[in-house]
């Protein structure tokens, strides 16, 4: 089984994964959140420091590139290969309005002319290695059935699929009778995405689909970093591991976000995810949002990580 940690917009950038490759390893591949080229400009600063080499040394790196024009997505490629990279990722799955409004993302699932049209080109450009990521529809699973035909006309390196339609959005549970279609159907090698929040989560999957050859994380990660360990050999992820791993995020968003601010800002949004990895207590939860200094939320930390047990 390979593993892949899932690209996700504001949390998972490069001073995410090196804290995790550091703490925990054990990813195959590290899917960039998405970058989203335009007429004026391939990167935003933020998008090229994500991809740098030098912030990405000992992982294997695939950038996700998120856009619904062929020639913005063939000079991004071309700008990517230039840093070093030979295998990108197109974002068919952001179900974000305001993505999906333009056209992109999810919302390009509905354009199916102009998306064979977009593929037909990307392909054609380069011989370097494109996956794709996507959801099953926009408002309805029957879509998936000629987005599949459409797929299948072209050399897609690998399928990621989540189960869900953009309608659907991170609501009710993946749909695998959809998902079954792609894994028969396609003629890409499959990964599966989605709500993998257990060891149990992931063994319903692969008793499903035995010869599934790789499943990508996002939430669940997020939920209980040392998941992907625990699901390869049972090792339980002790709380000093996870401290580590909180310190290491902390303190790099310290170093290079400015203001009590903004550092609190990435790790309320990383605690929502994380504080699932104790034992729940919805009050010290709100404390942690209600921080306004660093000194107090440094503080809520200490009593989070002293007083409080881990869950599996």
């Amino acid at each position: 089984m390979n593993y892949y940690m899932a690209p996700l917009e504001g949390i998972t950038g490069y001073l995410f994964r090196n804290a995790y490759e550091t703490c925990f390893g054990g990813i195959d591949k590290y899917f960039t959140p998405f970058i989203s080229p335009n007429q004026k400009r391939i990167c935003r600063t933020r998008e090229r420091n994500d991809v740098l080499p030098e912030h990405n040394k000992g992982m294997n790196v695939v950038p996700q590139i998120l856009t619904n024009q062929s020639e913005l997505f063939i000079k991004t490629v071309e700008y990517l290969e230039d840093l070093g990279y030979h295998e990108f990722n197109l974002n068919l799955g952001c179900p974000v309005g305001t993505v999906v409004s333009k056209k992109k993302g999810s919302g390009f699932l509905t354009e199916k002319e102009k998306l064979k049209n977009f593929l037909n080109e990307i392909y054609d450009s380069s011989d370097c290695k494109i996956s794709i990521k996507t959801r099953i529809g926009l408002k309805d699973a029957g879509e998936f059935d000629e987005l599949l035909d459409i797929f299948n006309e072209f050399p897609v390196y690998e399928l990621i699929i989540h189960p869900r339609t953009r309608e659907d959005y991170y609501k009710n549970i993946p749909n695998l009778v959809a998902f079954e279609k792609g894994y028969n159907r396609s003629k890409a090698n499959v990964c599966y995405n989605g709500d993998i929040f257990s060891k149990e989560n992931y063994h319903s999957i692969i008793s499903r689909f035995p010869e599934l050859g790789s499943m990508m994380f996002g939430r669940g990660i997020l939920r209980y970093p040392g998941l992907i360990r625990f699901i390869k050999d049972r090792t339980v992820m002790k709380k000093h591991e996870l401290l580590e791993f909180h310190n290491m995020i902390y303190e790099s968003y310290r170093q290079h976000l400015y203001g009590d601010k903004t550092v609190l800002f990435k790790m309320k949004e990383l605690w929502s995810y994380m504080i699932h990895s104790f034992e729940y207590d919805s009050r010290i939860e709100k404390r942690i949002k209600k921080a306004q200094k660093l000194i107090e939320y440094d503080d809520i930390i200490r009593e989070l990580f002293s007083g409080y047990g881990l869950i599996l």
